[in-house]
């Protein structure tokens, strides 16, 4: 599957589907959210390590770093033979926000973001069906969740401007209960 946004309102009624990148990217700058797409500049193994992951994106990296500054980039890879995906699929589909924006980029595999850009959009919930060679970045405050899937298969490179790295404040409201999951 590709790349999709669906616009929902909070009662999980579509009222928007784009599949063209330049569109998701126009929706999604309205509310405040970086997307783009990027190619690596060699191929990569399946199995690509992360000094090979970040040394084939290493253009794209260094002029996202220039903007933001970023203090620490690595590579996460989640499988579905992983023994904790469960706990981690549990915890990421807890609304939560971050205090600092939160910046991942799909190497491989895919992840679904559900936002709620409360202050740019209220009553309305973006899900971005991210595929390999989307980079998404989450502001400071958005509430959102992310679904892996029940069979997760992602490779994505993470940023962070502080050192304490992916640091959660959960909502403690269920809406994300009430938006369908990623199946893979």
């Amino acid at each position: 599957m590709n790349s999709q946004l669906t616009i929902y309102n909070e009662q999980t009624e579509v009222q928007q589907q784009l599949s063209d990148s330049s569109s998701i990217q126009t929706a999604l700058d309205k509310v405040g959210v970086i997307y783009e797409r990027w190619s690596a500049s060699t191929p990569l193994a399946a199995d690509a390590d992360q000094d090979a992951v970040l040394a084939a994106y290493a253009s794209d990296i260094e002029t996202l770093n220039q903007r933001f500054g970023f203090n620490t980039i690595d590579v996460v890879s989640m499988q579905a033979d992983n023994p904790k995906k469960d706990e981690f699929r549990q915890m990421f589909l807890s609304e939560h926000t971050h205090a600092d924006f939160e910046v991942r980029f799909f190497v491989d595999g895919q992840g679904l973001f559900y936002l709620r850009p409360q202050e740019t959009a209220p009553g309305a919930v973006y899900a971005l069906h991210c595929t390999a060679g989307d980079l998404v970045s989450v502001p400071a405050g958005m509430t959102h969740w992310f679904d892996m899937g029940d069979k997760p298969n992602f490779k994505a490179i993470r940023f962070f401007t502080t050192d304490e790295g992916w640091v959660a404040d959960f909502t403690g409201d269920d809406i994300a209960s009430r938006f369908p999951l990623l199946s893979c």
